[in-house]
C-alpha cells in the first residue's frame, strides 16, 4: 500500500472481572461479556476464550497493514497496567501502551508516579466514567492538576475521553492552560455524534492537543459502511482545526464484532471528501510524530479467499 497507517486508539485486555457503577463486567464464552446487567458480544465470536491478546491484535493489524497501535484503557476492562507493560516489552516497536490509576477515588497520584517511573509514557483517563451516580471527579481538581504537573515534566502522554458534548471541555481549557507542555490525544473523536462535539475538536487549537477518532465506527453505527457522515465530520474538523490536529483509531476489538479490523479504516481510503495527502496524515503520520513511533515494518498486502 505504501501509507504509514497507526491505530491511534485500542484496547487489549487478558480477561475482564470489573465493576462501574456498582454493575458487574466478566469475561464469558464465545467472546460476550456480561455488561451492565445484560450479556453482550465484547469481541468477535470466534474469540471463544475471551482473550483480547497482543498477538491476536497483532495477527489483524498485519493482516490489515497496520504498522503501529496505541492501546488505551478504560474501567470497563478492568485496569491492565501489568499486562500492557509485558506487551510493551515484548512488542515495543508496534504498540505504545497507556497506564491507569483509579481515578474514581482520591488518593491516585502515588499510582502515577509508580507508572510514570515502570516506564509508562502514557496515562488514560476515561474522564467519561468520572461522572458517577453519587459524585463526580473533576478534571480540574488539586491531585489531578499535581499529576498533569508530574506528566508535563515527565513527557508522558494525556489520553483521555471525554463526556459527551460541553460537559468538562472548561475542565480541560484549565488544564491546558495549566499545563501548556502537556501533550494530550482526546478520543471518541469529541464524541461527534452528539450535540456539543465541536467544543471538544476545538481544544486542539492548543498547540499539544490532539484529537482521535477511536469509535468512530461506533458512533455512526446506525449509518453503517462505508460510514459517510464520519467521513463528513472528519472533513468539518479538518476544516475547523487542521487534518494534522486529527488521527484514525479502530476502538479494536470492540468495534469489529459489526466490521472487519480494514473497514475500520479504508471507509476513509476510498473516500472522495478528503485528498491523498489528508488520508496519509489522518491514518498514520499524524500519530507517529505525537507518539513518537520509530521504524515500523512493510507489511505486504495478502489477498483473501474472497478475491
Amino acid at each position: 500500500m505504501g501509507m504509514t497507517i497507526i491505530d491511534a486508539h485500542s484496547h487489549l485486555w487478558l480477561r475482564q472481572d470489573t465493576e462501574v457503577d456498582g454493575m458487574p463486567i466478566r469475561t464469558l464464552e464465545n467472546g460476550r461479556s456480561l455488561f451492565m446487567g445484560e450479556v453482550r458480544q465484547m469481541l468477535p465470536p470466534f474469540m471463544t476464550d475471551g482473550r483480547n491478546s497482543a498477538e491476536v491484535f497483532l495477527s489483524n493489524m498485519d493482516y490489515a497493514q497496520v504498522g503501529a497501535a496505541v492501546v488505551t484503557q478504560e474501567f470497563i476492562d478492568g485496569i491492565q497496567n501489568d499486562y500492557l507493560m509485558e506487551v510493551k516489552r515484548k512488542y515495543p516497536d508496534r504498540f505504545f501502551v497507556c497506564g491507569m490509576c483509579e481515578f474514581r477515588r482520591d488518593g491516585f497520584y502515588p499510582q502515577a508516579e509508580r507508572l510514570v517511573a515502570q516506564g509508562f509514557k502514557g496515562i488514560k483517563i476515561p474522564a467519561q466514567r468520572l461522572l458517577m451516580k453519587d459524585r463526580r471527579v473533576y478534571l480540574n481538581s488539586d491531585e489531578m492538576m499535581r499529576m498533569f504537573r508530574l506528566m508535563e515534566r515527565s513527557g508522558v502522554i494525556l489520553s483521555i475521553d471525554l463526556a459527551d458534548g460541553d460537559t468538562q471541555v472548561g475542565e480541560m481549557e484549565e488544564v491546558i492552560a495549566e499545563c501548556p507542555g502537556l501533550k494530550v490525544a482526546i478520543g471518541h473523536f469529541g464524541m461527534v455524534t452528539t450535540e456539543g462535539w465541536k467544543s471538544q475538536i476545538r481544544l486542539a487549537r492548543h498547540r499539544n492537543v490532539m484529537i482521535e477518532s477511536g469509535g468512530i465506527t461506533w458512533l455512526f453505527n446506525g449509518e453503517f459502511y462505508p460510514f459517510r457522515g464520519a467521513v463528513r465530520a472528519i472533513r468539518e474538523a479538518a476544516d475547523l482545526v487542521g487534518i494534522e490536529k486529527l488521527m484514525w483509531g479502530s476502538d479494536y476489538p470492540r468495534t469489529i464484532t459489526a466490521i472487519t479490523y480494514r473497514m475500520s479504516y479504508d471507509f476513509v481510503l476510498k473516500s472522495e471528501e478528503l485528498s491523498g495527502r489528508e488520508k496519509e496524515l489522518f491514518l498514520g503520520l499524524n500519530a507517529k510524530g505525537f507518539y513518537g513511533f520509530g521504524e515500523l515494518p512493510e507489511l505486504p498486502y495478502i489477498k483473501n479467499m474472497s478475491e
